[in-house]
């Protein structure tokens, strides 16, 4: 996106500009959100008319005290703390009384207590910054243009949506990506991107497909016959023999800031090749490493490797994730396809991740190129829709237009808020709740990895996507055990306890606190509250709705009711990550905690006799 020079430019403009300023108050929001929430420091807490003033204690450089104040609410949405939008941070210190401006300033005061880790002060310290500097960018960009969200569908969405996860507080870190990185192959900016293709040695690599297809087929569809050929030829005129060889895209930031600098040894042992740039041209979702291919669009999205940190979390692809892909997806859709209700009714739509390959070099030493080169292939969502319907990722249904106006609200004002939001809840909740009691799979379903299908805004069905390491059973609760994967024939690494367990349970817990944590806490939540917020519909009404629609379902089969009781979706609390703590603490593992379930207060009495007898 333009020369350095100007990549310069644009990002000395942008922190000088307003969008800096809305971007830093929304970050110290977040962040304070969690601090709080997750009980990290304790606040002291004093009415201040219908809203609570929060007020956090610290010390300075020189060991004086500090204190930091806010405004905001305990919220009936999973108690979650919710400070106002239009009253920033303050600070006092010696100093006086003032906006909070440094986030470093507020790590090192606030957040420097005995139990944290002091690296990992530093490292939480320079998200948050990255996120600021990534954020304001992509922000002062758009302030720039005249985007306007409903002019657009599916696909463009994913990129004109730029607002990132909204609970954690480093949501667009993408530690590894400079500024110009981030202009060129950040979703908002909407660039092109054409994948590397290389020749891996398939001694050296994994590679899973689904039971349907070949992956020699496979890369026919996506290369076309005369590439393959050309590719072939390519490698027996340095003397390699193409049988032995696989193709496979990389980004092209992976293979200048990671397989470059390997490459000369790993050609020297004729185990990779570069081969040449993707003919097609792709363009980055949300997730950054997962591309579509804009110039044909009915072929597979692609989930790329990257050494890339976001969100906290390493975008590899670990090659026993990579190669489980096709396994589940199979699997979950013969879930589907057994089930009248999800098959015929619900009209599910599982994006299946076709094939896989990880580029897996064995040796004595780790590979500096472990899990570096890799690829998930994906089913396009073009080839499910029928005339008429179009599509928008479920995080954009919390975004606003330009001016402030939530994107929904044309939707709403169409169909009013309890007839569009009970549509909603009908035909792309459910459909993840019934996987998950009646079929005994829990998925990650937050706000990235579901789209509604809508027809005119209205929703019409749900698709669901990344199954490779975000699944949950428990052998004992499933309906069709006999169908369930053996991962240790999948990889070595399910032979130990531990890696299954990134799966498989012993407790039907953590199958209710993935499905209440993803979907309601990550996702509805914030619809919910924004709701509230923007048009005063209670929050009250929004869970009192979403309890009637479980219920209405449930009653409809006696067998589902009995699911529905064991995995007891209206637990009076259920346990969140803690997402923040786990950037700070010393010890991570494990690191969650109990809060307040809202669907529990719409309990009926006739729905559980017992449940203490039931619950597992």
């Amino acid at each position: 996106m333009g020369s350095t020079w100007q990549q310069d430019l644009i990002a000395l403009e942008a922190l000088k500009s307003e969008s800096c300023v809305q971007v830093r108050r929304r970050i110290f929001r977040q962040l304070v959100e969690s601090v709080i929430y997750e009980g990290i420091v304790v606040p002291f807490s004093q009415p201040a008319g219908n809203v609570t003033r929060f007020v956090l204690q610290g010390q300075d450089a020189e060991g004086r005290g500090v204190t930091y104040w806010c405004l905001g609410q305990r919220r009936l949405t999973f108690g979650r703390i919710r400070l106002q939008e239009d009253a920033p941070l303050i600070r006092i210190g010696s100093d006086g009384e003032a906006e909070a401006f440094s986030l470093r300033l507020f790590i090192q005061e606030v957040l420097n207590v005995p139990w944290t880790d002091q690296n990992k002060l530093g490292s939480f310290t320079e998200e948050l910054e990255h996120t600021l500097l990534k954020d304001t960018m992509a922000q002062y960009v758009r302030m720039l243009g005249d985007t306007n969200l409903h002019q657009m569908n599916g696909e463009e969405l994913e990129s004109a949506v730029m607002d990132g996860h909204r609970y954690h507080p480093s949501y667009k870190s993408r530690i590894g990506f400079d500024y110009g990185d981030h202009l060129v192959y950040g979703p908002e900016f909407a660039q092109d991107v054409k994948p590397l293709w290389l020749a891996v040695s398939k001694a050296e690599s994994r590679i899973a497909v689904m039971p349907d297809l070949t992956f020699d087929g496979l890369l026919r569809e996506e290369l076309g016959h005369e590439e393959v050929e050309s590719f072939g030829k390519m490698l027996r005129s340095e003397g390699w023999e193409p049988e032995a060889y696989a193709f496979v895209p990389v980004h092209p930031w992976q293979w200048r800031r990671i397989i470059a600098p390997a490459y000369a040894e790993e050609l020297n042992k004729k185990r990779l090749m570069l081969l040449s740039p993707s003919k097609d041209e792709y363009r980055a979702q949300q997730s950054i490493r997962t591309l579509s291919n804009r110039t044909a669009p009915q072929k597979t999205y692609v989930k790329l490797s990257m050494n890339l940190l976001n969100t906290s979390s390493s975008r590899q692809l670990l090659p026993h994730y990579t190669v489980t892909a096709p396994v589940i997806s199979a699997w979950l859709q013969t879930l589907v396809d057994g089930d009248p209700y999800l098959k015929e009714e619900a009209k599910l739509i599982l994006l299946r991740e076709i094939a896989a390959l990880s580029y897996d070099p064995q040796g004595s030493t780790p590979s500096p190129l472990y899990a570096a080169i890799g690829c998930i292939w994906r089913e396009s969502l073009h080839g499910y829709l029928r005339d008429g319907e179009e599509t928008a990722p479920f995080y954009a249904l919390c975004t606003l237009e330009r001016d402030g106006t939530p994107f929904i609200e044309p939707w709403l004002q169409t169909y009013g808020i309890e007839a569009w939001l009970n549509r909603l809840l009908e035909r792309c909740v459910l459909p993840v709740l019934h996987l998950a009691a009646v079929h005994g799979v829990a998925t990650e379903s937050h706000a990235q990895n579901m789209v509604m299908v809508h027809r005119d805004g209205l929703p019409e069905r749900l698709a669901l996507k990344d199954f490779h390491e975000d699944v949950l059973y428990n052998r004992s609760f499933l309906s069709r055990p006999d169908l369930c994967p053996d991962l240790t024939q999948v990889h070595e690494r399910y032979a130990h306890k531990e890696e299954r367990a990134n799966f498989e349970v012993e407790d039907i817990a953590p199958l209710r606190y993935l499905t209440l944590g993803a979907l309601f806490f990550v996702n509805l939540a914030e619809l919910a509250m924004m709701l509230h917020d923007r048009y005063g519909f209670e929050e009250g009404q929004f869970w009192q709705m979403t309890a009637a629609c479980i219920h209405r379902h449930i009653e409809r089969d006696a067998r589902w009711k009995e699911r529905f009781d064991t995995l007891d979706l209206f637990a009076p609390t259920t346990r969140v990550e803690q997402l923040t703590h786990k950037r700070l603490a010393l010890q991570t593992k494990g690191l969650s905690h109990e809060v307040p379930n809202p669907l529990s207060a719409f309990l009926p009495s006739s729905y559980c006799t017992n449940r203490e007898e039931i619950r597992l």
